[in-house]
């Protein structure tokens, strides 16, 4: 039983050593309590249990805390890959609801699984999702201040091995900020956020970079086709090279190897086998 989840980059990490250190120490509570429930769990619940948890902490850019778009509005992205079953869901650009994951979750039943906008938030109320405002007061300041400068590339994720041998990915963000309205990222969609029974991968950076190399989906592609999971990284890495791609992944293999890589530094992560490992 593995998991391994993650929290966006964070630039801000090489001058902030207090919140770089606050990211660390939750990201390690996370994993640790997602290890726990692993073992009670499916890989597919845990996937959706950790990354909830982290929507619910205002330091990561996914759920509460997520980035404001330049017209004032917070829109949300989430989605769940089920390994097993190889089914998909997901949400785009979902306003007023606190975890779009767990919308992703009751999508992984329906024929239609991925829904955008406004038919996404009236599938949410329907099945019993309440408002809920996730605009922080310091996401707020950013926001009216145009501090968009500063350079964040935000999402969280979790892929998790369960002891059946069966793999789940989740991935779940708030965007990049300022963007234009209902811009769509990578988080929603299979090249940010993938799984079958051979890996699981979920994907953070810039969007636009990770859809234009198919990564997640390429990836596990690579390991299906007999890759390890760092050689399936490392060569989809490299092709991003061209146009200088910004990314990060984490993943588990079904024979349970875990790697991590990123194009630029400081992506946060932490993964829980035997022992804890928390990174920046």
């Amino acid at each position: 039983m593995k998991v391994i989840i993650h929290g966006g980059f964070f630039s801000e990490s090489n001058t902030n050593q207090e919140t770089k250190k606050a990211k660390q120490d939750a990201l390690a509570h996370v994993v640790k309590q997602s290890h726990e429930f692993l073992k009670n769990h499916t890989a597919l619940e845990t996937v959706v249990y950790a990354v909830s948890l982290l929507e619910n902490n205002e330091l990561f850019n996914a759920g509460i805390g997520s980035q404001i778009q330049s017209d004032g509005k917070v829109r949300l992205s989430a989605s769940l890959m089920d390994g097993k079953t190889q089914k998909f869901s997901g949400v785009i650009n979902l306003e007023d609801v606190k975890n779009p994951i767990e919308v992703a979750k009751e999508l992984l039943t329906y024929e239609d699984r991925v829904l955008s906008g406004e038919g996404a938030l009236a599938f949410a109320r329907d099945k019993g999702f309440e408002y809920f405002n996730p605009i922080t007061a310091q996401r707020q300041a950013e926001y009216e201040e145009k501090l968009n400068q500063i350079y964040r590339k935000g999402t969280v994720g979790c892929v998790a091995l369960d002891g059946q041998g069966n793999l789940a990915a989740a991935t779940s963000t708030g965007g990049k900020g300022f963007e234009i309205p209902c811009r769509v990222s990578d988080s929603a969609t299979v090249a940010g956020n993938f799984a079958n029974s051979f890996a699981g991968i979920s994907c953070t950076g810039v969007g636009e970079d990770i859809v234009s190399g198919a990564l997640a989906a390429k990836i596990v592609t690579r390991v299906t086709d007999g890759f390890t999971l760092q050689a399936a990284c490392d060569k989809s890495f490299a092709e991003l090279k061209p146009f200088d791609g910004f990314a990060g992944v984490i993943g588990i293999s079904a024979d349970g190897e875990i790697y991590h890589c990123d194009s630029h530094p400081y992506m946060v992560w932490a993964s829980f086998d035997v022992n804890l490992q928390v990174f920046n």
